[in-house]
């Protein structure tokens, strides 16, 4: 997991630097201009959201159900995988209340004022609303305070969000 974000931040200086340097070739065009990070966090193997798992069923199981490739939809630029057909149509009519809050990037990084990956696997449920963390130890923390963590988090996405790219 640290060689993932070590390997995210790499990224994100070439990104930033090359461009200055003029290394990049013109041909990139306005994609250098947009960010490394997604609106939507997304598997980097994948490209699917929240590592494949099915949004609905963090609300509705013990614990999360993969999706199935055959029950694709896409919101806000990134594929998302349900586990059934009912799923998929419950989260098509309202998928701001499924999907993971900030974009399913962790919620306690985000409460502290930055972007980082999370775990699918590493979440809680607060107020009907799904929080995703890039660890345990970042899970207890927002539960320590979870509804100072929430309003923060939700003030830090407002300005951070408008810096990510919708692919």
């Amino acid at each position: 997991m640290m060689m993932k974000q070590i390997s995210k931040q790499i990224l994100t200086m070439i990104a930033l630097v090359l461009p200055l340097l003029g290394l990049f070739p013109a041909m990139v065009g306005e994609s250098a201009a947009q960010s490394v990070t997604s609106y939507v966090l997304s598997d980097p193997l994948t490209g699917l959201a929240i590592g494949g798992m099915d949004p609905v069923s963090y609300f509705t199981e013990p614990a999360p159900l993969p999706g199935r490739p055959e029950l694709e939809q896409e919101w806000m630029g990134a594929p998302f995988l349900f586990a059934s057909e009912a799923n998929r149509d419950i989260f098509q009519r309202n998928p701001e209340i499924y999907a993971p809050q900030y974009g399913g990037h962790g919620a306690m990084s985000m409460a502290r004022g930055f972007v980082s990956d999370a775990d699918p696997a590493i979440y809680t449920l607060f107020k009907q609303r799904l929080f995703l963390f890039y660890s345990a130890a970042n899970r207890e923390a927002f539960l320590l305070a979870p509804d100072a963590a929430a309003i923060r988090g939700g003030e830090h996405w407002q300005v951070l969000s408008k810096n990510l790219s919708i692919r």
